[in-house]
Protein backbone atom coordinates (compact mmCIF):
# COMPACT_ATOMS: atom_id res chain seq x y z
CA UNK A 1 0.00 0.00 0.00
CA UNK A 2 3.04 2.48 1.11
CA UNK A 3 4.79 1.92 -2.57
CA UNK A 4 1.66 2.31 -4.50
CA UNK A 5 1.22 5.54 -2.32
CA UNK A 6 4.71 6.73 -2.97
CA UNK A 7 4.34 5.89 -6.93
CA UNK A 8 1.07 7.51 -7.30
CA UNK A 9 2.77 11.02 -5.76
CA UNK A 10 5.83 10.76 -8.11
CA UNK A 11 3.64 10.59 -10.50
CA UNK A 12 1.58 13.19 -9.85
CA UNK A 13 4.96 15.38 -9.16
CA UNK A 14 6.37 15.13 -12.31
CA UNK A 15 6.79 18.05 -14.05
CA UNK A 16 4.06 20.26 -14.87
CA UNK A 17 1.62 17.45 -15.12
CA UNK A 18 -1.58 19.85 -13.63
CA UNK A 19 -3.45 17.81 -16.47
CA UNK A 20 -3.07 14.64 -14.86
CA UNK A 21 -3.89 15.64 -11.52
CA UNK A 22 -7.50 17.00 -12.74
CA UNK A 23 -8.01 14.01 -14.69
CA UNK A 24 -7.03 11.84 -11.28
CA UNK A 25 -9.47 14.58 -9.40
CA UNK A 26 -12.08 14.04 -11.86
CA UNK A 27 -12.44 10.08 -12.03
CA UNK A 28 -12.03 10.42 -7.99
CA UNK A 29 -15.17 12.93 -7.96
CA UNK A 30 -17.31 10.71 -10.57
CA UNK A 31 -16.28 7.66 -9.04
CA UNK A 32 -17.27 9.03 -5.43
CA UNK A 33 -20.78 10.51 -7.18
CA UNK A 34 -21.34 7.08 -8.16
CA UNK A 35 -20.88 4.99 -5.05
CA UNK A 36 -23.14 7.97 -3.48
CA UNK A 37 -26.00 7.19 -6.11
CA UNK A 38 -25.59 3.78 -5.65
CA UNK A 39 -26.34 4.41 -1.88
CA UNK A 40 -29.32 6.68 -2.21
CA UNK A 41 -30.99 4.74 -5.26
CA UNK A 42 -30.50 1.29 -3.27
CA UNK A 43 -29.20 -0.21 -6.80
CA UNK A 44 -26.14 0.27 -9.47
CA UNK A 45 -27.25 2.30 -12.86
CA UNK A 46 -28.97 0.15 -15.57
CA UNK A 47 -29.59 -2.88 -13.17
CA UNK A 48 -33.06 -3.70 -11.80
CA UNK A 49 -33.80 -4.52 -8.35
CA UNK A 50 -36.69 -4.90 -6.52
CA UNK A 51 -34.34 -2.96 -3.38
CA UNK A 52 -34.09 0.19 -5.64
CA UNK A 53 -35.47 3.25 -3.81
CA UNK A 54 -35.25 5.51 -6.64
CA UNK A 55 -34.07 6.38 -10.29
CA UNK A 56 -31.54 8.53 -12.12
CA UNK A 57 -32.56 11.17 -14.10
CA UNK A 58 -29.68 12.82 -16.21
CA UNK A 59 -26.87 15.37 -15.17
CA UNK A 60 -26.19 19.10 -14.75
CA UNK A 61 -23.16 20.59 -15.19
CA UNK A 62 -21.10 22.21 -12.56
CA UNK A 63 -17.28 23.72 -12.54
CA UNK A 64 -15.35 22.57 -9.55
CA UNK A 65 -12.56 24.68 -8.42
CA UNK A 66 -9.73 22.63 -7.12
CA UNK A 67 -5.72 23.71 -6.82
CA UNK A 68 -5.01 21.69 -9.59
CA UNK A 69 -7.52 23.61 -11.57
CA UNK A 70 -11.05 23.71 -13.06
CA UNK A 71 -12.77 20.59 -13.09
CA UNK A 72 -16.08 20.18 -14.95
CA UNK A 73 -18.47 17.51 -13.21
CA UNK A 74 -21.66 16.15 -13.87
CA UNK A 75 -23.13 15.91 -11.19
CA UNK A 76 -26.02 13.30 -11.21
CA UNK A 77 -29.78 13.91 -11.31
CA UNK A 78 -32.56 12.09 -9.08
CA UNK A 79 -36.45 11.32 -10.17
CA UNK A 80 -37.47 12.25 -7.02
CA UNK A 81 -35.53 14.50 -4.36
CA UNK A 82 -31.77 16.19 -5.23
CA UNK A 83 -28.51 14.86 -4.64
CA UNK A 84 -25.58 17.12 -3.75
CA UNK A 85 -21.79 15.77 -3.87
CA UNK A 86 -20.50 15.31 -0.41
CA UNK A 87 -17.21 16.22 -1.19
CA UNK A 88 -18.30 19.93 -2.58
CA UNK A 89 -18.84 20.46 1.46
CA UNK A 90 -22.19 22.98 0.78
CA UNK A 91 -22.21 24.11 3.79
CA UNK A 92 -18.32 24.64 4.87
CA UNK A 93 -17.82 28.09 3.72
CA UNK A 94 -21.14 29.47 5.91
CA UNK A 95 -20.01 27.70 9.37
CA UNK A 96 -16.47 29.35 9.22
CA UNK A 97 -18.34 33.05 8.43
CA UNK A 98 -20.02 32.38 11.29
CA UNK A 99 -17.10 30.99 13.50
CA UNK A 100 -14.78 34.40 12.13
CA UNK A 101 -17.97 36.57 12.87
CA UNK A 102 -18.10 35.26 16.30
CA UNK A 103 -14.58 35.58 16.96
CA UNK A 104 -14.27 38.98 15.03
CA UNK A 105 -17.10 40.27 17.62
CA UNK A 106 -15.11 38.22 20.82
CA UNK A 107 -12.01 39.77 19.47
CA UNK A 108 -12.90 43.49 18.94
CA UNK A 109 -14.84 43.62 22.70
CA UNK A 110 -18.61 43.90 21.52
CA UNK A 111 -19.73 40.34 21.87
CA UNK A 112 -22.14 39.85 24.41
CA UNK A 113 -22.25 37.20 27.09
CA UNK A 114 -23.81 34.53 24.82
CA UNK A 115 -21.25 34.63 22.36
CA UNK A 116 -18.51 34.80 25.04
CA UNK A 117 -19.85 31.09 25.80
CA UNK A 118 -19.73 30.36 22.02
CA UNK A 119 -16.35 31.00 21.89
CA UNK A 120 -15.42 29.18 25.13
CA UNK A 121 -17.70 26.37 23.45
CA UNK A 122 -15.86 26.78 20.30
CA UNK A 123 -11.84 25.90 22.34
CA UNK A 124 -10.95 29.53 21.43
CA UNK A 125 -11.10 31.51 24.28
CA UNK A 126 -7.73 32.55 23.35
CA UNK A 127 -7.87 33.62 20.10
CA UNK A 128 -6.17 36.36 18.59
CA UNK A 129 -6.76 38.94 15.92
CA UNK A 130 -4.22 37.52 13.59
CA UNK A 131 -6.11 34.56 13.91
CA UNK A 132 -9.35 36.47 13.14
CA UNK A 133 -7.75 38.06 10.44
CA UNK A 134 -6.70 35.16 8.90
CA UNK A 135 -9.90 33.39 9.08
CA UNK A 136 -11.53 36.63 8.03
CA UNK A 137 -8.93 36.86 4.93
CA UNK A 138 -9.90 33.17 3.39
CA UNK A 139 -13.89 33.36 3.89
CA UNK A 140 -13.96 37.22 2.57
CA UNK A 141 -11.74 35.87 -0.55
CA UNK A 142 -14.41 33.50 -1.62
CA UNK A 143 -17.61 36.03 -0.56
CA UNK A 144 -16.00 38.78 -2.80
CA UNK A 145 -15.66 36.68 -5.42
CA UNK A 146 -19.00 35.11 -5.59
CA UNK A 147 -20.36 38.59 -5.52
CA UNK A 148 -18.47 40.46 -7.83
CA UNK A 149 -18.66 37.46 -10.31
CA UNK A 150 -19.62 38.84 -14.08
CA UNK A 151 -23.43 38.21 -14.36
CA UNK A 152 -24.42 36.89 -17.62
CA UNK A 153 -27.27 36.67 -20.18
CA UNK A 154 -31.22 37.95 -19.42
CA UNK A 155 -32.72 37.91 -15.85
CA UNK A 156 -36.19 38.72 -17.03
CA UNK A 157 -37.19 38.41 -12.80
CA UNK A 158 -35.33 40.44 -10.19
CA UNK A 159 -36.77 39.62 -6.71
CA UNK A 160 -35.06 42.12 -4.31
CA UNK A 161 -35.19 41.92 -0.08
CA UNK A 162 -34.24 43.16 2.84
CA UNK A 163 -33.57 41.54 6.17
CA UNK A 164 -32.98 44.10 9.57
CA UNK A 165 -29.86 43.35 11.67
CA UNK A 166 -27.72 44.35 14.59
CA UNK A 167 -24.67 46.36 14.04
CA UNK A 168 -22.69 48.48 16.42
CA UNK A 169 -21.86 51.68 14.04
CA UNK A 170 -19.31 54.30 16.14
CA UNK A 171 -20.22 53.03 19.51
CA UNK A 172 -24.03 52.75 19.16
CA UNK A 173 -26.39 49.85 18.03
CA UNK A 174 -28.22 50.51 14.83
CA UNK A 175 -30.07 48.59 13.01
CA UNK A 176 -29.19 47.67 9.38
CA UNK A 177 -30.29 46.26 6.31
CA UNK A 178 -28.86 43.40 4.78
CA UNK A 179 -30.31 43.21 1.19
CA UNK A 180 -30.87 40.38 -1.46
CA UNK A 181 -31.04 40.60 -4.81
CA UNK A 182 -32.55 37.50 -6.27
CA UNK A 183 -33.05 36.54 -10.33
CA UNK A 184 -34.19 33.85 -12.39
CA UNK A 185 -32.54 33.98 -16.18
CA UNK A 186 -33.64 32.89 -19.44
CA UNK A 187 -32.69 29.36 -18.65
CA UNK A 188 -35.43 28.98 -15.74
CA UNK A 189 -32.46 28.92 -12.81
CA UNK A 190 -32.44 30.86 -10.14
CA UNK A 191 -28.80 33.17 -8.81
CA UNK A 192 -28.36 35.10 -5.77
CA UNK A 193 -26.84 38.10 -7.95
CA UNK A 194 -25.60 40.29 -4.98
CA UNK A 195 -25.97 40.81 -1.22
CA UNK A 196 -25.41 44.62 0.26
CA UNK A 197 -25.93 46.59 3.40
CA UNK A 198 -27.27 49.99 3.76
CA UNK A 199 -30.09 51.89 4.63
CA UNK A 200 -33.31 50.46 3.59
CA UNK A 201 -35.51 53.51 2.48
CA UNK A 202 -32.73 56.04 0.47
CA UNK A 203 -33.00 56.40 -2.94
CA UNK A 204 -29.06 56.71 -3.10
CA UNK A 205 -28.31 53.30 -2.23
CA UNK A 206 -30.85 51.40 -3.60
CA UNK A 207 -29.98 53.60 -7.11
CA UNK A 208 -25.95 52.48 -6.10
CA UNK A 209 -26.96 48.43 -5.34
CA UNK A 210 -28.69 48.42 -8.79
CA UNK A 211 -26.11 50.38 -10.90
CA UNK A 212 -23.51 47.69 -9.42
CA UNK A 213 -25.52 45.02 -10.81
CA UNK A 214 -25.89 46.81 -13.70
CA UNK A 215 -22.21 47.15 -14.28
CA UNK A 216 -21.59 43.26 -13.80
CA UNK A 217 -23.87 42.93 -16.52
CA UNK A 218 -27.22 42.37 -15.37
CA UNK A 219 -29.86 42.84 -18.07
CA UNK A 220 -32.97 42.21 -19.91
CA UNK A 221 -35.12 42.70 -16.45
CA UNK A 222 -39.06 42.92 -16.99
CA UNK A 223 -40.16 43.07 -13.43
CA UNK A 224 -38.32 43.70 -9.98
CA UNK A 225 -40.42 42.41 -7.41
CA UNK A 226 -40.03 43.94 -4.01
CA UNK A 227 -41.70 45.49 -0.89
CA UNK A 228 -42.65 49.12 -0.83
CA UNK A 229 -39.37 50.56 0.25
CA UNK A 230 -39.06 54.03 -0.62
CA UNK A 231 -36.68 54.95 -3.10
CA UNK A 232 -36.65 51.72 -4.76
CA UNK A 233 -39.21 52.42 -6.72
CA UNK A 234 -37.63 55.57 -8.65
CA UNK A 235 -34.14 53.61 -8.51
CA UNK A 236 -35.32 50.63 -10.59
CA UNK A 237 -37.26 52.77 -13.28
CA UNK A 238 -33.97 54.81 -13.38
CA UNK A 239 -31.35 51.62 -13.76
CA UNK A 240 -33.79 48.94 -15.53
CA UNK A 241 -36.81 50.68 -16.93
CA UNK A 242 -38.89 47.82 -16.08
CA UNK A 243 -42.49 46.98 -13.88
CA UNK A 244 -42.33 46.35 -10.78
CA UNK A 245 -44.00 44.72 -8.35
CA UNK A 246 -45.26 45.63 -4.86
CA UNK A 247 -45.17 42.25 -2.60
CA UNK A 248 -48.63 41.05 -2.07
CA UNK A 249 -48.19 39.61 1.01
CA UNK A 250 -46.50 42.44 2.60
CA UNK A 251 -49.37 44.97 1.11
CA UNK A 252 -52.12 42.96 2.44
CA UNK A 253 -50.67 43.01 6.07
CA UNK A 254 -50.30 46.51 5.47
CA UNK A 255 -54.11 46.71 4.21
CA UNK A 256 -55.39 44.88 7.51
CA UNK A 257 -53.97 47.40 9.68
CA UNK A 258 -56.88 49.41 8.43
CA UNK A 259 -59.34 47.26 9.98
CA UNK A 260 -60.11 46.30 13.20
CA UNK A 261 -59.01 42.56 13.96
CA UNK A 262 -62.89 41.06 14.18
CA UNK A 263 -63.51 42.60 10.55
CA UNK A 264 -60.07 41.42 9.04
CA UNK A 265 -61.40 37.56 7.87
CA UNK A 266 -64.10 39.74 5.87
CA UNK A 267 -62.12 42.22 4.29
CA UNK A 268 -59.80 39.00 3.47
CA UNK A 269 -62.05 37.46 1.96
CA UNK A 270 -63.06 40.39 -0.11
CA UNK A 271 -59.90 40.89 -1.13
CA UNK A 272 -58.68 37.52 -2.45
CA UNK A 273 -61.77 37.61 -4.83
CA UNK A 274 -59.59 40.15 -6.64
CA UNK A 275 -56.64 37.49 -6.75
CA UNK A 276 -58.76 34.65 -7.72
CA UNK A 277 -59.33 36.58 -10.89
CA UNK A 278 -58.18 34.52 -14.13
CA UNK A 279 -57.17 37.99 -16.07
CA UNK A 280 -55.41 41.03 -15.51
CA UNK A 281 -58.73 42.83 -16.76
CA UNK A 282 -60.92 40.81 -14.54
CA UNK A 283 -58.87 41.85 -12.27
CA UNK A 284 -58.96 45.81 -12.39
CA UNK A 285 -62.54 45.15 -12.51
CA UNK A 286 -63.32 43.32 -9.40
CA UNK A 287 -60.71 45.64 -7.36
CA UNK A 288 -62.47 48.71 -8.10
CA UNK A 289 -65.79 46.71 -6.80
CA UNK A 290 -64.16 45.99 -3.74
CA UNK A 291 -62.48 49.06 -3.00
CA UNK A 292 -65.67 50.71 -3.68
CA UNK A 293 -67.44 48.22 -1.23
CA UNK A 294 -64.92 49.34 1.40
CA UNK A 295 -65.33 52.76 1.27
CA UNK A 296 -67.85 53.63 3.44
CA UNK A 297 -66.73 51.60 6.64
CA UNK A 298 -62.95 51.55 5.40
CA UNK A 299 -62.37 55.04 3.92
CA UNK A 300 -58.58 54.74 4.82
CA UNK A 301 -58.42 51.10 3.02
CA UNK A 302 -60.03 51.83 -0.15
CA UNK A 303 -57.60 55.31 -0.22
CA UNK A 304 -54.16 52.86 -0.57
CA UNK A 305 -55.88 50.52 -3.03
CA UNK A 306 -56.71 53.38 -5.25
CA UNK A 307 -53.07 54.56 -5.03
CA UNK A 308 -51.55 50.86 -5.30
CA UNK A 309 -53.98 48.77 -7.96
CA UNK A 310 -50.89 49.32 -10.73
CA UNK A 311 -48.31 47.99 -8.16
CA UNK A 312 -49.66 44.86 -6.60
CA UNK A 313 -51.41 43.96 -9.93
CA UNK A 314 -48.26 44.40 -12.07
CA UNK A 315 -47.56 40.20 -12.02
CA UNK A 316 -50.49 39.65 -14.30
CA UNK A 317 -49.35 41.30 -17.07
CA UNK A 318 -47.16 38.22 -17.21
CA UNK A 319 -47.16 34.55 -17.71
CA UNK A 320 -49.79 32.71 -15.76
CA UNK A 321 -47.26 30.23 -15.36
CA UNK A 322 -45.34 32.56 -12.96
CA UNK A 323 -47.67 34.17 -11.34
CA UNK A 324 -47.44 32.46 -8.01
CA UNK A 325 -44.07 32.87 -7.94
CA UNK A 326 -43.70 36.44 -9.02
CA UNK A 327 -46.14 38.02 -7.07
CA UNK A 328 -44.37 38.79 -3.63
CA UNK A 329 -41.43 38.24 -2.18
CA UNK A 330 -42.22 34.76 -0.44
CA UNK A 331 -39.58 32.71 -2.70
CA UNK A 332 -36.68 34.53 -0.33
CA UNK A 333 -38.65 33.85 2.84
CA UNK A 334 -36.45 30.72 3.06
CA UNK A 335 -33.14 32.59 2.71
CA UNK A 336 -34.06 35.42 5.18
CA UNK A 337 -35.16 33.06 7.99
CA UNK A 338 -31.85 30.92 7.11
CA UNK A 339 -30.11 34.87 7.60
CA UNK A 340 -32.35 35.54 10.91
CA UNK A 341 -31.35 31.68 12.13
CA UNK A 342 -27.64 32.56 11.79
CA UNK A 343 -27.63 35.97 13.15
CA UNK A 344 -29.60 35.44 16.16
CA UNK A 345 -26.82 33.40 16.82
CA UNK A 346 -24.39 35.94 17.45
CA UNK A 347 -26.88 39.06 18.42
CA UNK A 348 -25.23 42.47 17.40
CA UNK A 349 -22.29 41.96 14.36
CA UNK A 350 -19.02 44.37 14.86
CA UNK A 351 -19.42 46.21 12.07
CA UNK A 352 -21.04 46.33 8.08
CA UNK A 353 -18.29 43.52 6.90
CA UNK A 354 -19.08 41.17 8.98
CA UNK A 355 -23.04 41.07 7.94
CA UNK A 356 -21.83 40.92 4.04
CA UNK A 357 -19.34 38.52 5.24
CA UNK A 358 -21.87 36.20 6.76
CA UNK A 359 -24.69 36.59 4.45
CA UNK A 360 -22.98 36.31 1.77
CA UNK A 361 -21.45 32.94 2.89
CA UNK A 362 -24.99 31.80 3.13
CA UNK A 363 -26.00 33.04 -0.38
CA UNK A 364 -23.27 31.26 -1.85
CA UNK A 365 -23.92 27.71 -0.44
CA UNK A 366 -27.84 28.52 -1.47
CA UNK A 367 -26.80 29.35 -5.27
CA UNK A 368 -24.63 26.16 -5.18
CA UNK A 369 -27.46 24.13 -4.09
CA UNK A 370 -30.03 26.29 -6.51
CA UNK A 371 -27.60 25.09 -9.88
CA UNK A 372 -27.76 21.73 -8.90
CA UNK A 373 -31.33 21.49 -8.82
CA UNK A 374 -34.11 21.51 -11.22
CA UNK A 375 -34.82 24.94 -13.25
CA UNK A 376 -36.99 27.38 -11.14
CA UNK A 377 -39.03 28.28 -14.20
CA UNK A 378 -39.65 26.45 -17.59
CA UNK A 379 -38.03 27.44 -20.83
CA UNK A 380 -41.75 27.01 -22.70
CA UNK A 381 -43.42 30.05 -20.16
CA UNK A 382 -40.04 31.68 -20.28
CA UNK A 383 -39.35 32.55 -23.65
CA UNK A 384 -42.86 34.87 -24.48
CA UNK A 385 -40.76 37.26 -21.31
CA UNK A 386 -37.57 37.03 -22.67
CA UNK A 387 -38.83 38.25 -26.27
CA UNK A 388 -41.79 40.57 -25.68
CA UNK A 389 -41.57 44.01 -24.59
CA UNK A 390 -43.00 45.17 -21.44
CA UNK A 391 -46.61 45.59 -20.42
CA UNK A 392 -48.45 47.50 -18.47
CA UNK A 393 -51.89 47.05 -17.01
CA UNK A 394 -54.91 47.64 -19.12
CA UNK A 395 -56.97 51.06 -18.73
CA UNK A 396 -60.31 50.40 -16.42
CA UNK A 397 -63.29 51.16 -18.95
CA UNK A 398 -65.16 54.48 -18.27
Amino acid sequence: MTDDRMALVELIEQGADSDLVREMLAFAAERMMDLEIEAKTGARAGTRSPERLNHRNGYRERGWDTRAGRIELAIPKLRKGSYFPSFLEPRRTAEKALAAVIQEAYVHGVSTRSVDDLVKAMGASDVSKSQVSRLVAEIDERVNAFLTRPIEGEWPYLWIDATYLKVREGGRIVSMAAIIAVGVNTDGRREVLGVATGPSEAEPFWKAFLRSLADRGLRGVKLVIADDHKGLRAAASKVFSASQQRCRVHWMRNALAHAAPKQRPAVIAMIKTIFAQETAEAALQQWEQVADALREKFPKLADMMDASREDVLAYMTFPKDHWAQIASTNPLERLNKEIKRRSDVIGIFPNDASVVRLVGALMLEQNDEWAVSRRYMTLETLGSVSHNPIVSLPALAA
